[in-house]
């Protein structure tokens, strides 16, 4: 039986620079297209780390070249992430479904997630974006911007941003009439652009959305069956890289409270999507998250590999 699945995608399956993104969505695509081939309707969220930052860059040197140009917020920066990031996967996907002999829309909608401004993230940003600079050019960008600026791992001075939690997604309603009507539909790229709402305005904010997050909220606004987090592994793994690593087949709410109590999941890897993965399962009875390899998403709807969280 048909599906409405949320695939979030890892960085892997996007490379880290133009050519790489190019190559890499040829494969992710083929990967995506079984499963709609199996006639899952499926709506993407992406991760833009790599991306972002490639922009990021960009833009900050764009400043250096042209004293008249200000610096460039980082929710624009994010927005610019979603097109491009978009614009390769819609038409690999497209050609791919083609090659198959299916015609069906694909569209990349550029997407603004809400965030609380009170969070506490904002208090502690710790979140790396950008290139490396020196502590006096740090100083310099600091007075300049109000960026926080912070040695990283002894390797030089970067900005740090915050990582909310998505509290909503705005277009969310036009995602699910295209998916609803037969379109593949792009998401929440990196997360989605951060906002915050005052009134009927939003305000983009100086932040990052962990796309698994918003995966995991996208799937419960679209009412989806299913929520699919590929990584680079084809199972989660307790006592990971160690001689009584154990790699799980399923996972319930309280074996995962029990081993993120352990700190068996790194944090800002394993754990988020652990996280993302306990709370749809625990959204609604019927709802199974799967935590696997992109080449292996097909085996995995299907219960013959990776790790299935259900209650």
């Amino acid at each position: 039986m048909s599906k409405r699945i949320v695939i979030a995608l890892g960085g892997n399956a996007l490379g880290t620079t133009l050519e790489e993104q190019f190559n890499a969505v040829q494969v992710t695509s083929k990967a995506i297209v079984d499963l709609i081939e199996e006639g899952n309707d499926v709506v993407i969220v992406h991760g833009n780390g790599p991306q972002v930052g490639i922009i990021n860059n960009a833009m900050v040197s764009l400043t250096h070249e042209d004293p008249t140009q200000g610096f460039t917020p980082l929710s624009v920066c994010g927005a610019m992430s979603e097109a491009y990031i978009g614009y390769d996967l819609q038409n690999a996907i497209r050609e791919e479904l083609l090659n198959r002999g299916m015609s069906k829309p694909v569209a990349t909608v550029v997407t603004q997630t809400v965030v609380d401004q009170t969070d506490p993230a904002f208090q502690n940003p710790t979140k790396p974006i950008g290139k490396f600079v020196t502590a006096e050019d740090a100083k310099e960008i600091a007075a300049k911007t109000g960026y926080l600026m912070k040695e990283d791992a002894g390797r030089g001075w970067r900005r740090y941003v915050a990582s909310p939690k998505p509290i909503s997604i705005v277009e969310w309603p036009a995602i699910k009439i295209l998916s609803e009507n037969g379109a593949v539909v792009i998401a929440c790229g990196g997360g989605g652009i951060p906002v915050t709402a005052e009134g009927n305005h939003l305000h983009g904010a100086a932040a990052v959305i962990d796309k698994d997050f918003a995966a995991e909220l996208l799937a419960e606004l679209l009412e989806a069956d299913m929520l699919i987090i590929l990584t680079a592994v084809e199972k989660v793994s307790i006592n990971y890289k160690k001689p009584n690593q154990a790699d799980l087949s399923e996972l319930t709410p309280a074996d995962a409270a029990k081993y993120i109590a352990e700190g068996q999941f790194a944090p800002g890897s394993m754990l988020p999507k652990v996280e993302a993965a306990v709370k749809f399962a625990q959204s609604r009875s019927d709802r199974t998250a799967l935590i696997t390899l992109l080449s292996k998403a097909k085996d995995g709807i299907a219960g013959k590999t990776g790790t299935h969280v259900h209650q």
